[in-house]
């Protein structure tokens, strides 16, 4: 008898669990059910769905810290609960954007990236781990984010934002919302919110975009892991301060920080503009056109490709190594920054960064006159001494050669100039790859 009692009341156990279960997920449902209802704008507010009180003793448990802040309150923790938001890449920006945001109880997250982890991220996008090398950034800070907040709805999509995808992905959140965007280089940072109560979208104040070959990455010019979380967590801010029904200030100011100084100065923006080719009184632009081909450039924050040569202006590495196998007479020009060649350089190279070819610095001409002095001792007859010029990715050594080729005959003597083909980056995928990458 005392046996079947015991049986019975674990039999009883277990279904109480599977109530508890239950009614967890019942309740998890219809918050997503409402919230997407409410996204599509189909529906009243989420007040007028349920009898039952719209926070919950665990939500109220949960963001009691910022509940007590008269600009926020229970009303604006309901509206950001209403709210979604789909953050474009998952990187040094967003992952404390998309962090800060499921922290504050964010109802629904999109998370879009087609890059996978890899170690040169984690300084600076701190959603990713060392164990998450190789997984797609998208589904990676999805984990974390769960986390970290398990009643956020969070999807993760793991492609390129294209002209194929973007109108169907994007219509599934708030549509005609404001574009809270901030970009970090180096120890700068600068962040704007466009088409925000009539203010300006981004192609009212960029109708053109720049030249591509003056466009650089934090692959190419560097960042301080820190500068993008700073921004990041001022995109957060201002997601959170729209969002709950605050509003923000920075609809129609460029706010700018300077991480060296530590000091944000802001600067006012002209407004929408009536000719506008997208947002005007007459817009051209009525489809979305191929990002690529409009600005010349890739839209992913790798490094890019110039190509600025002709095939006989330029050798391979391999052909290099041959040069150098047999001993040939030349010069090898580093045409990196200072920084750069401190991290890892070619021990035979002569370094003259770009800018002081480009500012024609006599001591750094004077450097190179005398190695090429030197190099026609060594050659016998009329020949022009070869210069052979390298750089990180192939870049800077094509407009170092362009360079160079004007100075032939005035500053530098008459010589036989070549690029080397994706540089030192090319020489660790098929010379050496103990060499370091960076």
């Amino acid at each position: 008898m005392a046996e079947e009692v015991c049986c019975l009341k674990a039999q009883l156990k277990e279904k109480e669990k599977e109530i508890a279960a239950l009614k967890k997920k019942l309740a998890q449902l219809e918050k997503n059910h409402t919230t997407v209802l409410e996204l599509h704008d189909k529906v009243t507010p989420i007040t007028s769905l349920t009898s039952k009180p719209a926070l919950s003793n665990e939500d109220i448990m949960r963001y009691s810290r910022q509940l007590l802040l008269p600009e926020l309150g229970v009303q604006g923790q309901l509206n950001l609960s209403k709210t979604s938001v789909l953050i474009v890449g998952c990187g040094g920006l967003g992952c404390p954007l998309a962090q800060y945001l499921a922290a504050a109880g964010i109802g629904r997250l999109g998370l879009l990236d087609y890059d996978e982890v890899e170690l040169s991220n984690l300084h600076r996008q701190v959603l990713h781990g060392e164990e998450n090398q190789g997984q797609a950034k998208a589904l990676s800070a999805a984990k974390a984010v769960k986390r970290l907040n398990s009643t956020v709805e969070c999807i993760p999509y793991h492609l390129q934002l294209s002209t194929e995808n973007a109108l169907q992905l994007i219509q599934q959140y708030p549509y005609g919302k404001p574009l809270v965007s901030a970009s970090a280089l180096r120890m700068e940072g600068q962040l704007t919110v466009y088409n925000y109560r009539g203010g300006p979208c981004y192609r009212c104040l960029y109708p053109v975009p720049p030249p591509p070959e003056t466009v650089t990455n934090c692959s190419d010019g560097g960042v301080l892991g820190v500068v993008p979380g700073i921004m990041g967590c001022f995109q957060a801010l201002e997601v959170l301060k729209i969002a709950s029904g605050q509003g923000s200030s920075c609809g129609q100011q460029l706010v700018m920080f300077d991480a060296q100084d530590a000091r944000f100065r802001s600067i006012k923006l002209r407004p929408k503009q009536p000719g506008c080719a997208v947002c005007g009184e007459n817009p051209s632009v009525t489809q979305l056109v191929d990002y690529e081909a409009f600005c010349g450039s890739a839209a992913t924050d790798k490094c890019r490709k110039l190509n600025l040569l002709s095939k006989d202006q330029r050798i391979t590495v391999q052909d290099y190594k041959s040069i150098l196998d047999n001993a040939g007479p030349h010069v090898l020009l580093d045409v990196r920054p200072l920084v750069e060649v401190d991290i890892c350089h070619l021990p035979f190279s002569l370094n003259i960064p770009l800018s002081s070819l480009e500012d024609r610095k006599s001591e750094h001409l004077q450097l190179l006159q005398e190695r090429i002095s030197e190099l026609k001792q060594q050659m016998a007859g009329d020949c022009r001494p070869p210069v052979y010029v390298i750089c990180k990715q192939g870049n800077d050594s094509q407009k170092a050669v362009q360079v160079l080729e004007k100075m032939s005959g005035s500053e530098v003597d008459s010589i036989a100039v070549k690029d080397i083909s994706g540089g030192l980056m090319a020489w660790v995928k098929r010379i050496d790859p103990t060499f370091p990458q960076y």
